[in-house]
């Protein structure tokens, strides 16, 4: 054990010494040191405390009136619906994305719109930094998306020295866009741009930056080969909000998905589609996610998801194939989790008695759309009944619910509004657990089921 020392405290810069002075070292006041008998530290304590010496910082109640943060449109609905109702001034905003799906063209068309007026038709400064394209590169984009025009400000820098000196001489921007912040490089310490410690340090700055002077910063981030964001993972609880850019560069479709929002909701999702003249917003993105059926298909059933607050009609897909005895069945999952798959087939046969052990099952989720709602467990059953029995499900027929390991069926998550935006699309009737039948809007049929063998008896006898 240390043995206790005795401590002396300056009265007037509050400076720590070990043992009394007349003058203190610190702030040369003469008498200042007065000895501390109530404190027990050992010669490290001694050296290192912080309990003094700092400016005092004003407290405040959980009830102090504080307003809601302002909120500045983009001029692209499904960007601010994402972000919860647009950018709030002095935001950090991180998004990522794999190579190619439109990170920068959306950030580009957002800072044109922003630069010529946005939503409000108030023009503001935006300043476009980029650390991996030439100013001339970025200015032949703009032309491409029809934004040769628009007032925003270019620069191909990667020295956050040199970015902070130049926006802190003129009135700060609205909007600064950073692409991409591993290539940014701060002299304070050694290494190259892209090491932790240098995505940390200039992220760090740059978000002192916005935090002082109300500029929103918007941060593109690159990302590993597993999806996730290159980079020290301290990066997105640096930031205010974290956007990923899913889809695949293949397809005409992009999704645009919040996991981080300190100023608003993480379940809300944008759809874009990927046009000539740049990044185009998908106003109704059921029509994305339902095939164009002309009749009935097994294994095909439609289930309304709920992104956020939108319901979002999507097809899952199934197809079961029988096997010669021996060999070993494949299970393949596309937009779905392959444990929530391997349950469900687990309650179907041991609940229903319907054998899928030398049988490969393949599920998909149409239109690349990832779900995690478990609420389409009944929707994934009665595809993979439909599948293995040949029985298609009519085309006008949605089916949702929650699956337990008993085989009961048990209500989803904000049902009604589900059942009325498929209502609208045109769809008829509704296969749902039974405790959820208030919840189907007049005019629509609906059949509930209190456990997994009536629906299987209801789907199986071609009703």
């Amino acid at each position: 054990m240390a043995k206790p020392q005795k401590r002396f405290s300056c009265q007037a810069c509050g400076s720590v010494q070990p043992k009394w002075q007349g003058q203190c070292p610190d702030c040369a006041e003469w008498n200042s040191l007065v000895e501390d008998a109530s404190a027990v530290v050992t010669p490290f304590s001694a050296k290192h405390s912080l309990r003094g010496g700092g400016t005092r910082i004003a407290l405040e109640t959980l009830d102090a009136d504080t307003p809601l943060p302002p909120r500045t449109g983009t001029g692209i609905s499904e960007l601010d619906r994402t972000l919860g109702g647009g950018i709030v001034p002095g935001s950090a905003i991180l998004i990522g994305g794999d190579p190619g799906i439109g990170k920068s063209t959306l950030l580009l068309q957002v800072a044109g719109r922003l630069a010529k007026g946005g939503t409000d038709e108030k023009a503001r400064r935006v300043v476009y930094i980029s650390g991996e394209e030439a100013a001339d590169q970025v200015r032949l984009r703009a032309r491409r998306l029809g934004l040769g025009d628009a007032p925003v400000e270019l620069a191909s820098a990667t020295s956050v020295r040199d970015i902070l000196t130049t926006l802190t001489d003129g009135p700060p921007p609205a909007l600064l866009v950073i692409d991409s912040i591993q290539t940014m490089h701060s002299d304070v310490l050694e290494g190259a741009p892209g090491t932790v410690s240098q995505v940390r340090a200039a992220a760090q700055e740059l978000i002192r930056f916005a935090k002082q002077t109300g500029t929103a910063v918007v941060l593109v981030g690159h990302v590993t080969k597993d999806g996730n964001i290159a980079g020290p993972r301290v990066l997105e609880h640096m930031v205010d909000t974290v956007l990923y850019f899913e889809g695949e560069r293949s397809h005409q479709y992009r999704i645009l998905r919040a996991v981080k929002n300190r100023f608003g909701g993480t379940d809300e999702i944008g759809v874009f589609a990927m046009q000539a003249e740049g990044l185009a917003e998908v106003k109704n993105p059921s029509s994305l996610f339902l095939t164009q059926r002309e009749r009935p298909v097994a294994g095909s059933v439609v289930f309304p998801a709920l992104e956020g607050t939108r319901p979002v009609m999507v097809e899952i897909q199934a197809l079961v194939v029988r096997l010669a005895s021996g060999a070993t069945p494949r299970r393949a999952v596309v937009g779905w989790d392959s444990g929530r798959l391997a349950m469900i087939l687990a309650v179907l046969e041991a609940r229903c008695g319907m054998s899928f052990s030398n049988a490969e099952v393949y599920l998909n989720i149409a239109g690349g759309l990832r779900v995690s709602d478990p609420a389409a467990d009944v929707a994934v059953a009665a595809a993979l009944v439909s599948a293995l029995t040949e029985r298609p499900v009519p085309l006008e027929t949605v089916a949702l619910g929650e699956l337990s390991l008993s085989g009961e069926l048990r209500p989803a998550a904000h049902l009604a509004l589900r059942l009325k935006e498929a209502q609208k699309l045109g769809f008829e009737s509704a296969l749902t657990p039974r405790a959820a039948q208030d919840a189907v809007p007049k005019g629509m049929k609906g059949a509930g089921f209190s456990h997994l063998p009536d629906l299987v008896a209801h789907l199986a006898g071609g009703a």
